[in-house]
């Protein structure tokens, strides 16, 4: 454990040292974050999987900057640069930038212009003119002209000083710290149409002729245009005003008045544009990116993690339908535990007999299997379908819902579904894949790649590992914190319960095939390759709700089950009469049990499990029920309300979902009657809303969307006369600025790189 680390961090955090002290230890035994948070709360202070990914990411920040140290001290050493004052720099040196800026000057590198003057003996005529002691450069030059160097006049060697300068400017710490911040806190990102792609680009044609602060640009728009860029539709630019780059260098640099000194300047000048001005762009454009790429991994991570815990409707038995025009609508019947009972395909989108077909079909599996529900996927004809369902004259209708269906395809095509159903057709699997997902979204949606799930945005843009690991904290921090079924959970589900993984999951299904269900968590620990540690890890996520000890089917860890027994027993009663009676619980005075490792955390989060045993946190399931006869866009009409759930959240919105088989856009200044500063304050997805339509674009299939109680009106304060229109001219150029939604806009992202 490197102290110096904790320390940091700790600091950085405005948290206890022990607190970081301790995390990072269990951290570096192996223990998950879901582990300590739930069951490590006396060791952590009860640090939240929040504050406990924090540390885990600058730990490994802090590791790569020491790595990236020590190469660097290796370098300076094995080219005879390293002396004890330069050592102690680098040892300081608490940034990659500034670690990168000491290195610079030291760095073996191509050869340059100044290496070529340098090679021409010009560094001494450098030297003299850069003291600017009021020499006279051009006769102080005579001295060196060298024809057989290659110096053929005293403008040459002028010229050839002043790339030694213009470098050793470049390489100068404090010059690139202070460009460093004007880039960050002035720049400006400039985005143009190239050159007749404004056909081809239209998509991008709101960045035509854009320009804003870099530090103000929104995480959409940075990738929006960086896409763009790629896609050679636009160029883009990001500098401040070259006036305030080029002050700051002649206030470092320039020191006098005379021709030396204008001989400095030139070389300033020279070194800004051709050497400053590149790399601060690259580095710019470097924590833009970084800084884009965490808001909307935050934001694809919050809409997965609303995903994921979506309500479940249980185990029920349940049909799910895959709904098609053309091809006919794939229909399942699934038991309770989500096993495929019936297969088949009705075509109630073609004739008369076909619809009657399919409802007498519908209506005989719905009697012989006993469905529970019918589950519609949201896709082509989704609407279509679920006003089919609902027209069939049940005897005892079961509930219809329509089951949000993005990725069914892809899990469809996936190994996990050819390994459990080789013999089906995709569709098949899609409509199986329904049906599942609305008994339990979060076991069906934990078999797809979480960027295939479209809550999303730009996700093939952004970092890609710095992705998968937010991504993948979301799901295992959702599947541990609801509880994984030991008898039915597929591998890929127990691959993300902590401690497990791939090769365990698969062994804890190789057992429970060859020995049947399991009957208790002691059983884990004869699974191959199981051993203590993961049993320790895992075993509080896993549950028996029908198991041989009570408390295997609850939250309360096996190395727990010593204690409750002493309630039990000074109760003078069962664990189960513990579980099942109120008073009995309310009579025990848990500071009692408290030990050298169970402390009042422990305890009280005990006593609460005991009380709901093995509960599904989750919400309960409602069903949104959308407006009759709007099943098309061109059913919209301006000003009509509706009944929507939200798909997905973005930084300058949300998606609604109104049943017309295009979601309709929310912009962040309709979502309330108020300021919004982030639409994930205001919504989250899945969540049901109503919406009054404001536009309808058939030509583009757009749809704009209002929460507001008078949609595109903003709202003034109370008291407050509205104010005069005011005139406006209408100017050369016209340039397009965003809003201003940030203060601090590189601290993450710079954070994040040093």
């Amino acid at each position: 454990m490197n102290e110096t680390h904790v320390l940091k961090i700790a600091d950085e955090q405005k948290i206890e040292t022990w607190k970081v002290e301790a995390s990072t230890r269990l951290l570096e035994e192996g223990a998950t974050i879901p582990f300590i948070a739930r069951y490590r709360k006396e060791v952590t202070g009860s640090l939240d999987e929040v504050i406990l990914a924090e540390i885990r990411d600058r730990l490994n920040q802090l590791h790569e900057l020491d790595t990236r140290r020590d190469t660097i001290l290796k370098s300076l050493e094995k080219h005879g640069h390293l002396s004890e004052e330069l050592k102690a720099e680098v040892l300081e040196a608490e940034t990659l930038s500034k670690l990168e800026d000491i290195y610079l000057p030291y760095r073996p590198k191509r050869r340059t212009r100044a290496t070529i003057a340098r090679e021409k003996g010009l560094e001494p005529l450098a030297e003299a003119i850069f003291a600017q002691t009021g020499i006279d450069p051009q006769a102080t030059a005579t001295d060196f002209v060298d024809a057989e160097k290659g110096v053929e006049s005293e403008e040459d060697a002028l010229f050839g000083a002043r790339d030694i300068i213009a470098e050793w400017i470049n390489e100068n710490a404090e010059a690139r710290e202070k460009l460093r911040e004007l880039f960050a806190s002035k720049g400006v990102i400039q985005s143009r149409v190239a050159t007749d792609k404004e056909i081809g680009g239209a998509k991008y044609r709101d960045y035509f002729e854009w320009e804003e602060p870099v530090a103000k640009s929104p995480s959409h728009r940075v990738l929006a245009m960086r896409r763009g860029e790629k896609e050679d539709f636009l160029n883009l630019t990001i500098a401040p005003a070259e006036s305030q780059a080029i002050e700051i260098l002649e206030n470092l640099f320039v020191k006098g008045d005379g021709a030396d000194t204008e001989q400095v300047k030139a070389a300033a000048h020279d070194g800004y544009r051709r050497l400053l001005l590149p790399s601060m762009e690259t580095e710019i454009r470097v924590a833009s990116k970084e800084r884009a790429d965490i808001e909307a991994i935050k934001i694809f991570s919050e809409n997965l993690r609303h995903l994921l815990l979506a309500p479940p409707l249980g185990s029920k038995r349940v049909m799910g339908i895959d709904p098609g025009f053309r091809s006919g609508c794939k229909l399942v019947c699934l038991d309770a535990q989500g096993k495929l009972q019936h297969h088949d395909t009705i075509y109630p989108h073609h004739s008369e007999n076909r619809r009657r077909q399919a409802t007498e079909m519908v209506m005989e599996l719905c009697s012989k299997f006993d469905m529970e529900a019918i589950g519609v996927g949201n896709g082509t004809a989704g609407r279509e379908t679920e006003t089919f369902i609902g027209s069939i004259p049940f005897k005892s209708k079961p509930p219809v819902v329509l089951v949000n269906e993005s990725g069914a395809s892809v899990y469809s095509a996936s190994d996990a579904a050819r390994n459990e159903f080789p013999e089906l057709d995709l569709t098949v699997r899609g409509a199986i894949s329904i049906g599942r997902r609305l008994m339990d979204p979060l076991a069906e949606l934990v078999k797809i790649d979480p960027k295939s799930i479209g809550v999303g945005q730009y996700q093939h843009d952004v970092d890609q590992s710095a992705l998968k690991e937010s991504l993948d904290d979301v799901v295992i921090s959702c599947v541990n914190g609801v509880g994984v079924d030991l008898n039915r959970a597929s591998m890929q589900l127990l691959t993300y319960v902590s401690g497990l993984g791939p090769q365990l999951a698969k062994n804890i299904i190789a057992f429970r095939d060859e020995n049947g269900p399991f009957q208790s968590r002691r059983q884990l620990k004869k699974v191959t390759r199981l051993g203590p540690k993961a049993f320790e890890q895992c075993a509080g996520f896993l549950r028996i709700p029908e198991g041989e000890n009570p408390l295997d089917a609850s939250a309360v860890h096996p190395e727990s089950y010593g204690v409750v027994g002493t309630m039990a027993t000074d109760n003078d009663c069962s664990v189960i009469d513990l579980m099942r009676s109120r008073d009995i619980r309310e009579k025990i005075d848990i500071t009692r049990y408290v030990t050298d490792t169970v402390g009042v955390p422990t305890l009280t989060d005990i006593i609460s499990e005991l009380a709901k045993p093995g509960r599904d946190p989750r919400e309960t399931l409602e069903t949104v029920t959308f407006t009759e006869g709007i099943e098309k866009i061109s059913d919209l009409l301006p000003g009509i309300k509706l009944p929507g759930v939200v798909t997905n959240v973005t930084a300058f919105g949300a998606f609604v979902d109104v049943g017309v088989h295009q979601d309709g856009l929310v912009h962040i200044s309709e979502l309330a009657d108020r300021f919004v500063k982030t639409p994930a304050d205001v919504v989250k997805v899945n969540q049901q809303v109503t919406v009054t339509v404001m536009a309808v674009d058939l030509d583009r299939n757009r749809i704009s969307l209002s929460m507001k109680k008078t949609p595109g009106e903003k709202k003034r304060p109370q008291g407050k006369p509205k104010p005069k229109p005011k005139k406006t001219v209408k100017p050369q150029k016209p340039v397009r600025r965003g809003p201003e939604p940030f203060n601090n806009p590189f601290a993450d992202a710079f954070k994040k790189r040093n």
